[in-house]
Parts: C-alpha cells; structure tokens; sequence
C-alpha cells in the first residue's frame, strides 16, 4: 500500500506541469465598468479591446451603465460600479468623470472623452494627472478658437455670433474664457447663452434671434448630445449658421462641424485600461490630447441658408455632405 501511494504521489508531481493553467487555477477575467451620460454603448472603445486582444465576455467583462441624458443619475451609476468592485471605470465625459472621482479615490478611471480634465479641476495636469485618473481628452487648447475662426471665414464679414453652454459642465468654463478670446482676436462680438434642459435652449434660441446673432457655436455638452436634431432644426429654422463640436450636428442638418476624431480617441482609451489591467498606475500616465481635426460641411445646408462656402475651406474639409 505505502508502496502505491508513493507511486501515485510521484505520478501527479511529473504530470503536473502538463495540466492547462485553468485546471490549476482559475484565471480572474478584468472587469471593467463604463460610465456615461448618454444611451448608447461605445464602439470604439470595444473595438480598441478587440485590436489589443480583449474579447467583450471572453477575457473581460465591461459592465455598461447609460444615464440616458440624465446627469443626476450619474452618481448613482457610479457608485454601483464601485460597489461591484470593478478593476477599472471608464467615463466618456467630462459629468461622468467628474461623477466616478467623487465615488472612489482608488478604483483607477480612464477618461474615453472629456473636454478639459484641468480646467474642470479633474487633474491638476495632463503630463502628471496624480490621483486614479488617466486617459485622453476631447479638447486641444485651441479647439474653439479654430471653431471660430472657420466660422468666419465661411462667413466673411460675421460681427455677433451667438456661444450656446451649459454653466453645470466642468469643462464648460474653460471653453468659455478661450472662445472669449480668440473671439476679441478675430474682432467677433461674442453673445453667450446659458442651457441646462431642453426648456433653457428654447429660451437661449430666442435670446439669439431677439440680439440679431449671425451665426453660432456650440459647445459640446452631454445635454446638448441629446438634443442634437432639435438644436440643428432650431438653427436651420432662425437661419444661423452653426459650428459644433460633434459629427451627429451635421448629419441631422447642422452646418458645420470642427473637432477631434472622437473614435480614435475612445479607441485609445482601451490601451490605457490595458496598460491599468498590466499593473501600472493611473497618476504615471500622462493624459492624451488629440493630434488629428475633422472639419466636416454640409453643402445642403449652406444651400438651404444661402452661403457659398469658399473653396478654400471646401478644400481643407475631411467630409463634404451634398
């Protein structure tokens, strides 16, 4: 009998080696929360799992939570993901950031989109963000100057253009100060709107028409993201020319739209998660801007208003919509 159980006991140390790992122990699948404002799952963020070798059910779980344009669900939200102990939260979204730092100190968050992560107070800076917060961010320093300065020179001459905002967005006041001053550099006078709701939009649309604005910009808001046909079809009812942050604007009938490529970004998002999930700390990874602008024209538009856009700027355009 001794003799037996020594050979089984020597028998399951040589085989050892060759069982799967799983059989020995099973290996922990990452779970990963993604937060956001709107309705609708991120694309570019799973694709950016695939391409690093991530399979959504397969190697990682992502736990989706939509406030639907509700922002006072975002806490919530977020508080659920820290309950459920997820390894990383994902926010696309300067109120769903904002939102995952006040829930946890310690859960690292990757940001997939937000507009200013300093000037809203979420990092102190993007080269050393300190804290659990990491990611990639919407906005350049100069990404509403530019909108501005392409406004005017789709309409020459343009002296009042209209800056519709939302003051409870972090990013918001930033964007302000900035539009501000590339407004007194191109010599624009500038009329800022404030809207929290669908209700405050109409409002500031009407303010617009009462102050004779000639065009608008639009500053890229969750709120706003879910109003986008009724902000595009409010322009085109006033007449006004307009130049937003989102590609949605123009293809529900909105001018002009100059930004960052919001999919390359989000896809990015998911290398930041990788390189969380591998060990290294949110506070060594600097915060990325974007490198590369969309400049898209909707032609039918600008028909439909009346404007010739100039060749030089049909020329620039990454997407011209007729």
């Amino acid at each position: 009998m001794t003799k037996k159980i020594i050979f089984l006991a020597l028998c399951s140390l040589l085989l050892a080696p060759y069982f799967p790992v799983e059989a020995q122990q099973a290996k922990k699948v990452p779970l990963v929360g993604y937060l956001t404002a709107t309705s609708s799952t991120d694309e570019a963020f799973r694709q950016g799992l695939s391409e690093i070798g991530y399979w959504e059910g397969k190697n990682i779980v992502v736990e989706w939570r939509f406030a639907e344009g509700k922002l006072d669900r975002l806490p919530d939200l977020a508080a659920e993901l820290v309950r459920m102990k997820v390894n990383v939260i994902v926010v696309a979204g300067g109120n769903a950031a904002s939102a995952a730092k006040k829930a946890t100190n310690t859960i690292p968050i990757v940001i997939a989109s937000a507009s200013d992560p300093v000037g809203s107070g979420l990092v102190p800076s993007l080269a050393q963000p300190a804290g659990n917060l990491t990611g990639t961010s919407t906005m350049a320093s100069d990404i509403i100057g530019k909108q501005l300065e392409v406004l005017t020179e789709a309409i020459p001459g343009v002296s009042r253009v209209a800056l519709l905002w939302n003051p409870d967005n972090p990013g918001g006041a930033p964007q302000l100060r900035e539009a501000a001053a590339a407004a007194r550099t191109l010599g624009v006078r500038l009329q800022t709107l404030e809207a929290r709701n669908s209700r405050e939009i109409d409002t500031a649309f009407t303010a617009m028409t009462r102050e004779r604005a000639a065009a608008l910009v639009v500053l890229t808001d969750a709120i706003f993201t879910n109003q986008v046909k009724q902000i595009a079809e409010r322009a085109a009812k006033r007449r006004l020319p307009s130049i937003y942050g989102q590609r949605e604007y123009v293809e529900a009938g909105g001018l002009m739209v100059y930004s960052s490529n919001p999919f390359d970004l989000e896809r990015r998002a998911a290398t930041f998660v990788d390189k969380i999930l591998k060990g290294a700390k949110p506070a060594g990874l600097p915060i990325e801007q974007p490198s590369k602008f969309d400049l898209v024209i909707n032609l039918k538009t600008a028909k439909t208003l009346g404007l010739t856009i100039p060749s030089s700027l049909l020329l620039r355009a990454d997407q011209v919509i007729e």
